[in-house]
């Protein structure tokens, strides 16, 4: 009878939604581009130019957030964001492996879809990815407790919407893109499920254990979201390079932009 009742579940699953696809710009090599929580496709306005000349450059928000749609009902799971961008990509039809490039929590979407599908892909890149590990897994006393302090930062952030709202706003206005980080009423259910069920309940470790592909993790010396210590497992995997940029935070500036654009190739 389980066995019977974990078929018709699959039959009926409902189809993952089609994302919105926000750019398709230049002609050659694949590159696809994914944005993370509380922003858009907005995010990689620095970095398309750099690489459309030489790239066929495909920039998909997630679900939930910039103008793809936001089902009634979803949970914003790893597993939804993953259906919604495979489904997108199969959409596109796109012919051979291609470049996988995600931001902050873009980074963990795409690292489970690499693990998952990993005839795919030619190349996977994080940008700024806020990878944590378990704080009951990690041995080392100092970033376990700087992990744990981040953690309870954004369960904070979940139970105190008003607070979280209005300071969102704030720094809105004061990053250098416009629009590159909304937390407002409309996207307020996505922003705290993807927090809690994709960030905060995180396997993007064993993820990137599981990958196949060359691993480029690029990440800005000033990035508030990234716990010092927290890439110490991954930055020991033998499939990974690490690329630190000196003087630059979360956004994707023209400085970062730059050496995310090398290691796309």
């Amino acid at each position: 009878m389980a066995g019977l009742t974990d078929v018709l579940r699959r039959l009926f699953r409902p189809r993952a939604p089609l994302l919105h696809i926000a750019g398709d710009v230049g002609e050659g090599p694949v590159v696809v581009l994914v944005h993370g929580i509380a922003s858009s496709s907005l995010t990689f306005k620095n970095l398309v130019p750099m690489l459309e000349g030489e790239h066929r450059v495909i920039s998909i928000d997630i679900l939930g957030f910039g103008r793809s749609p936001a089902p009634e009902g979803a949970e914003y799971t790893m597993e939804e964001h993953v259906a919604a961008l495979r489904a997108t990509l199969r959409s596109l039809r796109l012919r051979g492996p291609f470049t996988l490039v995600g931001h902050s929590l873009g980074s963990l979407i795409v690292a489970r879809f690499a693990a998952d599908n990993p005839s795919a892909l030619r190349k996977l890149v994080l940008v700024g990815p806020p990878i944590y590990g378990m704080p009951d897994e990690i041995g080392d006393r100092r970033v376990r407790s700087r992990v744990s302090a981040y953690l309870r930062a954004y369960e904070f952030l979940r139970n105190n919407k008003d607070f979280t709202i209005r300071n969102a706003a704030v720094l809105a206005r004061l990053l250098p893109i416009k629009g590159v980080f909304e937390i407002t009423e409309k996207n307020w259910d996505p922003f705290v499920k993807s927090l809690e069920n994709c960030i905060e309940r995180q396997t993007a470790v064993s993820d990137l254990a599981r990958v196949r592909v060359p691993v480029e993790i690029v990440y800005g010396s000033l990035d508030a979201f990234i716990a010092p210590g927290s890439f110490a497992v991954v930055g020991a995997m033998r499939h990974v390079t690490m690329h630190r940029v000196e003087a630059n935070d979360h956004i994707i500036r023209k400085r970062l932009g730059r050496v995310v654009a090398a290691a796309i190739g």
